[in-house]
């Protein structure tokens, strides 16, 4: 019973982190904050969510994943109140740094870190990849649904009457609601996804034997996510715009369609990694999808770039489940929660850095400069491939071994 209750629980999160994504921005201001105070909240956000899931997954193993989860639930319920409750902002900011609250509708908080680790406790090494492919697949589809039924809620409620501070205060009240149900079904989760530590030896960020493997781990995997942070949806999408003056509603489509091709590339991993390899899988889909990224801006029409676009999208995301399996795999089981916390903190501090950088080019008038973030990415994620692929071909996985 525990693996499809943290399937339903990765399920119901990210439905209400995609419900909210839509309307907070629009509620903050609604209850009379700036544009410049909504953002600063956001920021206080992203930097608390990464401080308190830094020390809870490294925690977790010890502690336990069962606490780690239900505290993070609570974490979210009652970031959501503060939310919905109170309009001072500097109420508003500690609830941002303390509280689990998703401004993106992206995974934040321990949750994702804990929930993988017991996963892998919970299945053989051959069908953890597979296991992590229709997990990070529901939760794709899951997002997309909450952001197009919570951004629909909230029009269908003002079309309705009502107010569009009450109709974004329902938003945030499902998301709180959210939170309580997520607790109420952690208290289910059995004894089985926890681990006992195997070592009393000291131990650095939750890490011991592992722990040079997860931080030359976490520096490819940062460089590969500012190279990812050149290129975020909103930016493209503005690239598109202003080069080849696309319509913003065609493009919201196009993106749509993109993102349901990624989360299905993430499954023809499966088959890919169980015969050639975590690592392989991860470095050879990988490389081929950025050569498709630098050749965008080169092409002479919008359908030929968006063609190549999709294209690229296809296969892009066969290395998300990979990688996250081989990142449990090469490391000891009381590190597990750890390892998946300190590489999505690598990651998060990548991506932080780089989108500052891609807009100071994106303002050109001239289509080459404005296209060498584009370039820029596709380059630096070739890099990190070749990196990847020296240090590491040569460290398997339990299943690759035998």
């Amino acid at each position: 019973m525990d693996i499809p209750l943290l399937f339903t629980t990765r399920i119901i999160r990210l439905f209400c982190y995609g419900f909210l994504s839509l309307v907070l921005a629009l509620y903050l201001v609604e209850t009379g904050l700036t544009v410049q105070q909504a953002g600063l909240i956001f920021a206080f956000t992203l930097a608390g969510d990464a401080g308190i899931t830094l020390l809870l997954t490294t925690h977790a193993d010890r502690f336990g994943r069962k606490r780690t989860l239900l505290l993070g639930a609570l974490l979210m319920l009652g970031a959501g109140v503060v939310f919905l409750m109170r309009q001072n902002i500097v109420l508003l900011i500690v609830a941002a740094i303390i509280g689990v609250i998703s401004p993106s509708g992206n995974e934040i908080g321990p949750f994702l870190s804990v929930e993988q680790a017991g996963l892998t406790q919970l299945v053989s090494n051959e069908k953890r990849t597979q296991v992590f492919a229709w997990y990070n697949l529901v939760g794709s589809f899951a997002t997309a649904a909450g952001a197009g039924i919570g951004g629909g809620l909230a029009y269908s409620l003002q079309a309705g009457g009502m107010s569009a501070l009450d109709s974004y205060r329902v938003a945030l009240t499902g998301y709180s609601v959210g939170g309580g149900v997520l607790f109420i079904l952690f208290l289910s989760l059995s004894s089985a996804i926890e681990v006992r530590p195997a070592t009393e030896q000291k131990t650095t960020m939750g890490l011991h034997r592992s722990r040079g493997v997860i931080l030359r781990l976490s520096s490819l995997f940062a460089l590969d996510a500012f190279a990812g942070g050149l290129i975020v949806q909103s930016l493209l999408v503005l690239w598109f715009q202003k080069n080849f003056g696309a319509d913003v509603g065609m493009l919201g489509k196009i993106f749509a369609g993109a993102n349901m091709l990624a989360g299905i590339s993430a499954l023809l991993a499966v088959p890919l990694a169980k015969r050639f390899g975590l690592i392989n899988t991860m470095v050879f889909t990988h490389i081929p999808s950025n050569i498709l990224l630098i050749l965008i801006p080169f092409m002479p029409s919008l359908p030929l770039s968006i063609g190549l676009l999709l294209l690229r999208f296809s296969i892009s995301q066969m290395d998300v489940p990979t990688r996250q399996s081989y990142t449990m795999a090469v490391v000891d089981p009381d590190e597990r929660s750890a390892a998946s916390g300190v590489t999505a903190i690598g990651r998060s501090i990548g991506a932080s850095i780089s989108p500052m950088l891609a807009g100071l080019f994106l303002g050109s008038p001239i289509m080459l400069l404005s296209s060498i973030p584009i370039i820029a990415s596709g380059g630096l994620k070739i890099a990190y491939d070749l990196l990847l692929f020296r240090e590491f071909r040569s460290v398997k996985p339990p299943e690759e071994n035998t």
